[in-house]
């Protein structure tokens, strides 16, 4: 039997299980926030070096590249993770929680770990590899700015060519080890929006000496509701939650300014471009006419994330032969959540890739969502993770 065989990956990963999940939980345990991660590149380093990797560390930020060379020229492919917390104080009572004011709510622990994973399995088999596997372990994914950084820094380069394709799993509510996608848009891109309404401050009891800011930014609340259900085709969606409204200190005292803030999901840059014009516009628009002045700031903060078509259809196939059509689903919609592998994505062809990691013993229905201080994966997801991982970059690399 082939080593590039499916059913020689899964019994190899099966041995790898129990190391992988030690992995995961000492990440877990430990997790560390945004570009700066020292702890989580230390264990990374030391679970990649005995696979005779060449390995870079990154110098803005602690990202770690690593190129597995096979043992035959050909093309390179790229499989990334990212290594990142986010600043919640975890509250699901697991015996390897975090205690340290962060948590890895979002799986990123498992994300490291199944990579780790793929790695082992494809050093294995280097002798049959016919060209490189770029391994990217990436910060900041959540604070965003993690991935275009390693893009500036090389690392669609590192293997000494451009990576022909690039791939990425994300773990998810949804039935253990059941893996989605789509081919085009598959996650949404993510904009912030700030207005600052500037009218005339004055007493609480004489407003009518006074230009209040306040029911004009309220006005522009609905205004930006309305806009959505009106404006916007239903078939190219986009999302505006106003997530934070602020005015003023003081009860009796009619305010100078009002500010919003709040976050804008696209699923073209059509739309992106058409909203930095017409949502300041429209602010613009109701604040004069009530005597005010509006200030808006439109900022992109991922793009949407787009999967290759043929990469996506690829993934899909692969998939169901390595693990059995019913594990390998299609997507009929996007999601409306982002995440900066899109930037990769923006420059290389790709697929990212959603498995369902909530624990047998909960409802998917009901489980915590990704960034919830409750939220649980099932870390027996481990293995496939690094099986699907490797089946993917051998699409392109296999013997």
């Amino acid at each position: 039997m082939s080593a590039l065989t499916p059913e020689s990956l899964r019994a190899d990963a099966a041995a790898l299980a129990d190391d992988l999940v030690a992995l995961r939980r000492r990440l877990h345990a430990e997790p560390e926030v945004g570009f700066d991660l020292p702890r989580t590149q230390a264990a990374i380093v030391e679970a990649l070096k005995p696979l005779d990797l060449d390995i870079r560390l990154g110098e803005r930020l602690s990202s770690v590249t690593a190129v597995l060379r096979g043992d035959r020229p050909g093309p390179s492919v790229l499989l990334r993770a990212d290594m990142d917390a986010l600043a919640i104080q975890e509250e699901t009572g697991l015996a390897f929680a975090s205690r340290n004011g962060a948590m890895h709510a979002c799986g990123h622990d498992l994300h490291v770990a199944g990579l780790v994973g793929a790695a082992r399995l494809l050093a294995a088999r280097r002798s049959e590899l016919r060209g490189s596997v770029v391994l990217m372990f990436q910060p900041g994914e959540e604070a965003g700015g993690g991935a275009p950084l390693m893009i500036e820094e090389g690392v669609l380069d590192a293997a000494g060519q451009r990576v022909e394709a690039a791939y990425g799993i994300h773990v998810f509510p949804g039935t253990p080890g059941t893996f989605s996608t789509r081919p085009a848009a598959l996650m949404a891109g993510a904009n912030v929006l700030r207005v600052r309404v500037t009218g005339r401050g004055g007493h609480g009891s004489r407003p009518h000496e006074a230009v209040d800011p306040v029911p004009v930014l309220a006005e522009i609340v609905l205004a930006f509701q309305t806009y959505v259900t009106r404006r916007v085709p239903v078939f190219d969606p986009i999302v505006i939650s106003v997530a934070k409204l602020s005015a003023g200190d003081v009860l009796n005292v009619i305010p100078e300014r009002a500010e919003l803030a709040g976050t804008v999901r696209t699923l073209s840059k059509a739309s992106a471009e058409r909203l930095a014009v017409e949502l300041p516009a429209l602010a613009s628009r109701i604040a004069e006419g009530h005597g005010c002045r509006a200030e808006t700031e439109f900022e992109v903060v991922y793009p949407v994330t787009v999967n290759d078509a043929e990469c996506a259809e690829g993934a899909l196939s692969t998939l169901a032969a390595t693990f059995g059509p019913e594990r390998a689903q299609r997507l009929e919609s996007p999601v409306m959540a982002s995440e900066d592998f899109s930037f990769v994505l923006d420059e290389v062809p790709g697929a990212f890739v959603f498995v369902g990691a909530t624990p047998a013993h909960i409802d998917p229905e009901r489980a915590e969502m990704n960034h919830s201080p409750r939220a649980v994966f099932d870390d027996g997801v481990l293995a496939d993770q690094a099986v699907a991982l490797a089946a993917l970059a051998l699409r392109h690399v296999g013997g």
